[in-house]
């Protein structure tokens, strides 16, 4: 074949970095923002943040005049008196050892809190002591019961094969051959020191199953007639009590309801899990990311200005670039100066982006807003999308993990998105309302006969809204509800 060369038109998309670096910014979290800015400050020495309070002229670092470096600036700059004469007399010497601490030059006159008493922003709870664990709080309380050496390496066994739960995940013959595999330990002492440990706090740490957890915490409070009722039905019934058959338990216990109800909401107040308490994670905090209220009437949008930090050149830098140098300096600042622009550039597109697509979606949910989550209207990516003239893509990647503020709490964006189920009369009924729905109907159902997927189907159906008994069973354990034969109660 003959080479040719031939010209072709087409259109294909580039993604540039500026493109890509917007991409990014879209989809990462407050926290993640936050972090990605405060690299980008400490990596561009063109970038800088305005202060709040501070005016947009004003430009940190800036150097002195020549009158301020030369001494001859004003009376008002120069330092007082007494100042000058004590940093005078206090002098650093000339040679300094090299184990030379502070206090051994100048005299402190109290202590120093690092960011200073009067620090608003201080992180209160960096300054908490670390979180104790399950085995470091039994280990504490072992430390202060005196016992034999040999019971002390069984108890320290003991409390290495408790869960975090505060459950016991071994058997008493795996504890005593783990202790001496020689058979030097009897089950008794495994088991003597066992009941020494189920003494400690929390109350029921170190059961073997719920029934003995139940009856340790039962046994630390009173000898009381309700107390003795709960433990007979946690020690000889609990199979009737978890299959809720209070006639059989009214019949073998041959007491009275008011009585037995008693005895239930007692065994309610117990813990199942003692050793949660202990060793939990620290709280995560949400910082909404946009802020909705209602002002004059209407619903407005705004962003959270602690998320949305404000962003510049720095003047005096750029200043310094020169556009016909080409040194390596020179050019180092021109490459920041261009990195900063660009950075600005695709937080001020995040922030529009976010801000479009969640005045859309208060557009479409006032109902939500106004009267709640039966109130809220079936919406997906497509319909924003459409919208507000962007890619689903776009708006899938701006609505994760980014949240908003309402009076009705704080809800990330993606919770207003839902499926649509079909009414009697042609419409649309959101997922998120029907569930709503669901919840309201259980809280206000008799505890004697609580509702079944069946009837909560029954009863939507007569309100126009057809829901099969599966999708219903489905939201139900989605709202974390149990089945109608464990909801029943005593009255």
């Amino acid at each position: 074949m003959k080479q040719s060369l031939q010209l072709k038109l087409g259109q294909h998309l580039t993604m540039t970095p500026q493109l890509q670096q917007a991409i990014r910014l879209l989809q990462l979290s407050t926290l993640e923002l936050q972090h990605e800015i405060q690299e980008a400050l400490d990596s561009n020495p063109l970038l800088e943040l305005i202060e709040p309070g501070g005016g947009d002229d004003a430009t940190p670092g800036a150097t002195a005049g020549p009158e301020q470096e030369s001494g001859a600036g004003p009376a008002a700059d120069a330092p007082e008196p007494d100042v000058a004469e004590h940093v005078a007399t206090e002098a650093i010497p000339a040679d300094l050892a090299v184990d030379t601490n502070w206090d051994d030059i100048y005299e402190t006159t109290g202590p120093s809190t690092g960011s200073g008493a009067d620090d608003e922003g201080a992180d209160f709870e960096s300054y908490t002591a670390a979180a104790t664990t399950l085995a470091d709080h039994l280990l504490w309380q072992l430390n202060l019961t005196p016992m034999s050496d040999t019971d002390r390496a069984i108890a320290t066994t003991l409390i290495d094969a408790i869960d975090a739960d505060g459950m016991l995940g071994a058997s008493v013959e795996e504890i005593a051959a783990s202790v001496a595999p020689d058979g030097g330990v009897e089950i008794d002492e495994v088991l003597a020191v066992l009941h020494r440990i189920q003494h400690f706090d929390p109350p029921g740490v170190a059961a073997r199953d719920l029934r003995e957890c139940l009856l340790l915490q039962l046994a630390q409070l009173a000898d009381e007639p309700l107390v003795r009722l709960a433990s007979t039905v946690v020690d000889r019934h609990l199979q009737l009590l978890g299959a809720r058959d209070y006639a059989t338990l009214l019949r073998r216990l041959r007491v009275g309801e008011p009585e037995l109800k008693a005895a239930i909401d007692l065994i309610r107040q117990l813990n199942p899990r003692p050793g949660s308490a202990l060793g939990a994670t620290a709280p995560e905090y949400i910082v909404p990311d946009v802020l909705v209220g209602k002002r004059n009437g209407r619903w407005t949008v705004e962003l959270n200005p602690d998320i949305a930090p404000r962003l510049r050149i720095n003047a005096q830098y750029a200043a310094l670039i020169r556009r016909a140098d080409s040194s390596a300096d020179n050019l180092f600042l021109r490459d920041n100066l261009q990195e900063a622009k660009w950075f600005i550039k695709s937080l001020q597109s995040r922030n529009e982006t976010l801000l479009k697509v969640a005045t859309c979606i208060v557009e479409r949910q006032q109902g939500f807003l106004e009267h709640g989550p039966e109130a809220m209207r079936p919406m997906i990516l497509h319909d924003v999308a459409t919208a507000v003239n962007m890619h689903e893509s776009t708006i899938s990647r701006v609505t994760t993990q980014k949240y908003m503020h309402t009076p009705r709490g704080i809800f990330e964006l993606k919770y207003f998105f839902s499926s649509h189920v079909g009414t009697a009369a042609g419409g649309e009924c959101s997922s998120v309302a029907i569930r709503a729905i669901i919840r309201k109907l259980v809280a206000a159902e008799n505890p004697r006969k609580p509702l079944s997927d069946s009837k909560i189907a029954e009863i939507l159906e007569e309100q126009g809204i057809n829901v099969a008994r599966r999708t219903i069973a489905k939201y139900r354990e989605a709202l974390s509800i149990p089945p109608s034969n464990e909801r029943k109660q005593l009255v």
